[in-house]
């Protein structure tokens, strides 16, 4: 059994080092995993991931790559040796892009398929299919899970079963009325009710007055939705 915050991922949607690494430590004992994402390593390289490391933390390396299967196993295989725990890769690089990604993987770390970006507007049923045509994809290649939205997490977690990560972005408590570029999203509790494995939490908690009690309360969430 998965305890509710062990499911957190926070984002590390920072521009530098120094603030990754406040982050890292503030939030360790109440989270599960920290992902970087294109920016954080853009800027800071795998160093950022090796502070986190360091910190005793698990890092979820959200690049998101999408090329030839050769390029994309070889990247792969140098991510495997960074020590990361899960990495994302589009699904929209077909069947082929996808068990690339794997290979290079060499065991060492979950391949996650990128369904459909949750900024993504359009006709809710359109977007659905796609995302489980994307889902089932990904699984017959071997990944070990996907990213979609928590609008899709039930869908999904019917079709692939239960040993598969659902690893939900998209995140923001009832009362959170904020504007952003997030166009479909749900409640911790519900995206865990649906079938995610895990929530991608990134402004919710970073903005937040007190981004220990945030996260707290985010698992608190998840724990009332059983």
């Amino acid at each position: 059994m998965i305890e509710p915050k062990d499911r957190i991922i926070f984002a590390l949607d920072v521009p530098s080092l120094d603030q990754a690494s406040h982050y890292a430590k503030l939030l360790a004992p109440h989270i599960g995993m920290f992902k970087v994402g294109l920016e954080l390593f853009a800027a800071e390289g795998p160093s950022v991931v090796k502070e986190v490391l360091n910190a005793g933390n698990r890092v979820f390396l959200d690049l998101k790559l999408h090329d030839i299967p050769k390029t994309v196993e070889r990247a792969m295989s140098v991510l495997a040796g960074l020590g990361v725990s899960l990495a994302t890769v589009h699904t929209t690089g077909g069947p082929d892009m996808l068990k690339a990604a794997v290979e290079g993987a060499q065991g060492k770390l979950g391949v996650l398929g990128v369904t459909v970006l949750t900024s993504e507007g359009g006709n809710p049923q359109t977007i659905s299919d796609r995302v489980l045509l994307r889902a089932e994809t990904a699984k017959e290649a071997g990944c070990a899970g996907v990213v979609c939205s928590g609008l899709e997490a039930a869908k999904v977690r019917q079709a692939v079963g239960e040993d598969f990560f659902i690893v939900t972005p998209g995140i923001r408590m009832a009362d959170d009325n904020s504007k952003d570029d997030q166009k479909r999203v749900v409640t911790p509790g519900l995206a865990v009710r649906s079938g995610a494995s895990h929530i991608v939490v990134g402004r919710p908690i970073r903005d937040a007055a007190d981004p220990v009690q945030a996260a707290k309360a985010m698992a608190l969430d998840i724990e009332k939705a059983g």
